[in-house]
């Protein structure tokens, strides 16, 4: 009666301690729950926060290496102001580049028109029996041309359809300020937020969550600073060799090649095809069509040989189509902000997933050894706990 009473008394205990366990994974989801709404409502004016948190994720490592020779403050002063320069820089070269390019690029649409009016529509016709007579060309260049001479260019443009409202101007503003000043204080701070934040997880989950917080850090470094790497060593090189090439457009094509490349295969495909049309356009001959290949050829090479063997590794490991999905998904649910995060989460997201499949792996539902619940065609039925007998015989309805 004893043994009895003790067995009863631990069932009791057992029944408690997973009652307590499932009310605190309610809470969490509520939690989590309450934060993702609260993410929704407040994404419009969450981008200059996100933004200046990644840079402060991305220098962090940089200053904790600084740390060793010189103070913190002094560390992220050096880091915050090298980061700002070079961002500075880029955006002085790279938008009047990026300007001109697509001048020359309206500038040259007659003849992509013209070409495919005269040479790749006779030849689509004559093989595939396809008659592309849906787009009014002309009126296509029309609309182009007008616009261009209307902006004056893209800073013209984007300039011309903020300044119509005074509140989104002063909105801007305030966001490009923002940015900087929000990063640097991040930056300088990132290691006190780090162990506050740690300091707050519940005891009974906090290995568990140091854990993912650092396959999560490992997969995160990974994508924004060797994905990022990726794209950027791509597009250079796309773009200096469809110059050297001799592609008026080269290194607009190479540019848009390099910063879709977080798709694989994507960014190649997408400069092949315009990187063909521009050498048939402007050339008209097999020769440069092979050089532009071979470009596109030398820079896959180097992307899976080199570039992100050593700059990204096996990590992320996120599906192409994953990719696709977590970007469109996330401009749909929040906008610029969606984008932003979208590969960072989605990143996140697949540790967790990994996690969670080691778990259901080692759980009982997926180790039982009990009975099959289902008897396939040809086997002897097995009686289950309940004592029903399932078979595969469809009970009739009588003669």
């Amino acid at each position: 009666m004893a043994r009895i009473g003790t067995q009863h008394i631990d069932e009791k205990r057992e029944t408690r301690v997973s009652d307590q366990s499932l009310d605190i994974r309610w809470q969490w989801l509520i939690l989590i729950g309450i934060a993702g709404y609260l993410l929704y409502l407040l994404a419009p004016v969450l981008m200059p926060f996100v933004a200046a948190a990644l840079f402060a994720y991305l220098g962090d490592p940089l200053v904790d290496r600084l740390e060793r020779w010189m103070s913190r403050s002094f560390a992220v002063s050096l880091v915050f102001f090298v980061m700002l320069v070079a961002v500075v820089a880029i955006l002085l070269v790279l938008v009047p580049f990026i300007e001109r390019q697509i001048g020359n690029f309206l500038g040259q649409l007659p003849n992509w028109i013209e070409w495919f009016q005269n040479t790749a529509k006779p030849w689509l016709e004559q093989h595939f029996g396809i008659s592309p007579d849906v787009l009014d060309t002309q009126r296509l260049i029309e609309v182009l041309q007008e616009h261009w001479k209307e902006a004056g260019g893209i800073a013209a443009a984007v300039l011309t359809r903020v300044s119509k409202s005074g509140l989104t101007l002063v909105g801007w503003m305030l966001n490009i300020v923002m940015i900087p000043v929000v990063a640097f204080y991040l930056l300088r701070d990132w290691d006190i937020l780090v162990e506050r934040i740690h300091a707050l997880v519940p005891r009974s989950i906090e290995p568990t969550v140091v854990m993912l917080s650092r396959e999560s850090d490992v997969v995160l470094g990974a994508f924004l600073r060797g994905q990022l790497s990726v794209m950027v060593v791509l597009g250079i090189l796309y773009a200096v060799g469809l110059w050297a090439v001799g592609l008026s457009v080269g290194p607009l094509i190479g540019m848009i090649a390099g910063l879709i490349s977080f798709v694989p295969y994507l960014g190649a495909i997408t400069g092949v095809f315009m990187a063909v049309i521009a050498a048939l356009v402007q050339y008209q001959d097999l020769t440069h069509v092979l050089l532009v290949l071979m470009v596109f050829g030398i820079g896959q090479t180097l992307e899976g040989y080199v570039l992100v063997p050593k700059l990204v590794g096996d990590k992320i490991g996120l599906h192409p189509v994953a990719v696709i999905f977590a970007v469109l998904a996330g401009g749909e649910l929040f906008g610029f902000l969606g984008v932003l995060l979208a590969l960072p989460v989605a990143s996140v997201v697949m540790v967790l997933l990994r996690y969670a499949h080691e778990r259901y792996t080692a759980s009982k539902l997926y180790q039982s050894q009990d009975e099959p619940m289902i008897v396939l065609p040809g086997e002897e039925p097995a009686t289950t706990p309940a004592g029903v007998i399932v078979t595969d015989q469809v009970p009739s309805n009588g003669p």
